[in-house]
């Protein structure tokens, strides 16, 4: 049975691009343009996994979603991405555990993402959830 991805971001062509993607990986992608409508997703849709946008409606938007997520599951792993360290110069990270604490996700990568690395990570979080 494929895996279900929760794939929200407010950029169009993210979306689109990455979707499909992931859809030739073998997952099965839900998405959402943005942490409203995430919100609503995530109360109708269960998923294995999810991938963040940091900055949508709201600048600090994707941490509020990561935040409220691992509330509802500790469990679910969560990626975040981000364009954020070449927008603003301000580097995340959540490679250590004290970086996770705060970020909540269990993942960071910066945009530009590479297919082969945001894969690499689907795969090693849902291992580890199983």
């Amino acid at each position: 049975m494929a895996k279900r991805i929760l794939l929200v971001d407010d950029d169009v062509d993210f979306l689109t691009s990455t979707t499909m993607q992931l859809q030739a990986a073998g997952y099965e992608v839900v998405q959402a343009d943005g942490v409203t409508n995430a919100r609503q997703k995530l109360g109708s849709e269960p998923v294995d996994a999810a991938i963040i946008d940091l900055m949508m409606e709201e600048a600090d938007g994707g941490f509020s979603l990561c935040f409220e997520m691992k509330q509802h599951d500790p469990t679910l792993p969560v990626i975040m991405v981000s364009a954020v360290t070449s927008e603003t110069g301000i580097d995340f990270g959540a490679g250590t555990d004290e970086e996770r604490a705060w970020i909540k996700a269990d993942a960071f990568l910066a945009k530009p993402v590479r297919f082969e690395q945001l894969q690499g990570e689907l795969d090693r979080l849902l291992k580890v959830s199983q």
